[in-house]
This record gives C-alpha cells, structure tokens and sequence, in this order.
C-alpha cells in the first residue's frame, strides 16, 4: 500500500478461514549489504518481506517511534499490525545502515503532507508496502518516490481510471485488450504513485494532473506535468521487476541517476 493514502494495492487476499492468499514468486534481486554506500549518481532500491517472525517483529517494535507504535496498536487486523511494525521496524535498520547509527536512534521527521524525512540530512528516502512486501528507496539530495501494488480482481478498473486518470491515460487504458486492462491499471497507478510520493505534496497533488505510459512491454515515462513543458524532462520513471502480479515504480528527480535493486534481509 502506498504511503499517500490513494494506493490501490491490498494486502493478502483472504480465501478461507484463517488463510490469506499471497501472490509472490521468487524474489531474483540480489541480498543486500550490511553496510550499503550510497554517492549522489545513484538510487538504491530496497525489497522486504513483512512475513517477520515473532522474535523479530518483537524487535522491530522496540525501535519504533511512540507515535508509530501506537498508529499500530489501531490496526484492526492483526495481519496489518504486524506489517505496519515489520515495515517501519526494516525502515529504521536501513536507515541505520546508511547513517552509521543505531536503528533506535533514527529520528524520522514527517512533512505537512505527511512525507518522511530526515531533519538536517541530505538522504532522501521513500516506502511503500502491498501484499506482504514492502519496497525502500534511497538516494542523497533528490526527491525520491517508490510505490508497489499487487494486482487483484477489479471489475471496475475503467470507472476508477475515470475518476483519477489523465485523459490520455484513460484512452489508452479503453483501447486495450480487455484481457491487458488489469495489469496496466495497476501498472499505471504504481507509476503515478511513485511520482505523487516523490513530489510530496500528498492528497493535494492531482492525480490526472500529469501522464504516465501504461502500454504493455514499454519502459516506464513520465509523459508531460501539466502547466510545465520542461518538468517532465527533469524526472526519471523506472519501473522494477518484482514477483509475478506485483507492479512497482520509483520515481526521481534527476535524468542522470542510476539505481541499484537489493534484498532486505535482517
């Protein structure tokens, strides 16, 4: 799910009693460093399993802040308490891994939209979390968006493009096969996530106030930003390769980055 509140992506789809449907594979992105070194060429994106152990989840709970620790205990299910600390509970061992800094001692601030940062640092860094994973991105003075849905039965996919896509977007979404209109629904909002998320500007940013691609088999664009001829130059889109029926996209503001892709593992 998202963190700007308007993430389609959902959490394990429940099929019986007590059992929850995961759609993830294989995760081929490589485990990452202890000790990750970040220069300002380049975007590091990190993958996270949120299926922690007891013993774990325990820990990543003594790292929280008191205002996230009690954002969790209002979860209503506890799969999503579990999550939301193993997410946040990953976020701060990364965060200590780049700042040379007990996890416990990361000090998170948060924007007037809601956005994470660090006060005074020039690290940037962006999450998301849908179905069980969870995806991390960091790089050093740019704005940086990362988003992540995983795909489900959506029988109004075209309605919601009519409320909240372009209208490019919703026209290329209508000319495609039917059978190709789900995955690039959710191809298309993990897109415009990523972007939302990397301006920062929250639920007041409008979502068809710019154009993604959405084409199957195409490389991820930041089309045009209404108002401004030259934004959409400035900001490199990229989609990531994740497990079977998750769609995921970072965005940042820079043509020149790289990006590396690396395994959460604690």
């Amino acid at each position: 799910m998202g963190c700007g509140g308007r993430s389609m992506g959902c959490e394990n789809r429940e099929v019986g009693p007590g059992s929850y449907l995961c759609f993830m594979t294989t995760n081929t992105w490589p485990i990452g460093p202890l000790d990750p070194q970040l220069d300002t060429d380049t975007v590091h994106v990190w993958q996270a399993v949120l299926d922690a152990p007891p013993e774990q989840l325990a820990y990543y709970e003594t790292l929280l802040a008191e205002e996230e620790r009690e954002r969790a205990a209002r979860f209503h299910f506890d799969r999503d308490r579990k999550q939301y600390i193993a997410g946040r509970g990953a976020l701060r061992v990364l965060l200590g891994r780049y700042l040379k800094r007990p996890p416990a001692d990361v000090d998170i601030s948060y924007s007037e939209y809601g956005k994470p940062f660090l006060s005074g640092n020039e690290l940037r860094f962006n999450l998301a979390h849908s179905g069980g994973i969870a995806l991390f991105a960091f790089c050093l003075n740019d704005d940086v968006g990362v988003d992540v849905e995983v795909e489900r039965e959506l029988s109004d996919a075209l309605a919601i493009a009519e409320r909240f896509f372009s209208p490019a977007e919703r026209e290329t979404l209508r000319s495609l096969p039917q059978a190709e209109q789900v995955p690039a629904f959710f191809r298309c909002w993990s897109r415009k996530e990523a972007f939302i998320k990397a301006v920062g500007e929250g639920l007041s940013y409008p979502l068809d106030a710019f154009d993604v691609n959405l084409v199957p088999g195409e490389a991820a664009r930041l089309l045009s930003v209404r108002g401004s001829e030259d934004e959409a130059r400035r900001w490199s889109l990229t989609s990531l390769d994740l497990p079977q029926r998750y769609h995921g996209a970072r965005a940042v503001k820079s043509r020149s980055k790289r990006f590396q892709t690396w395994q959460f593992v604690d």
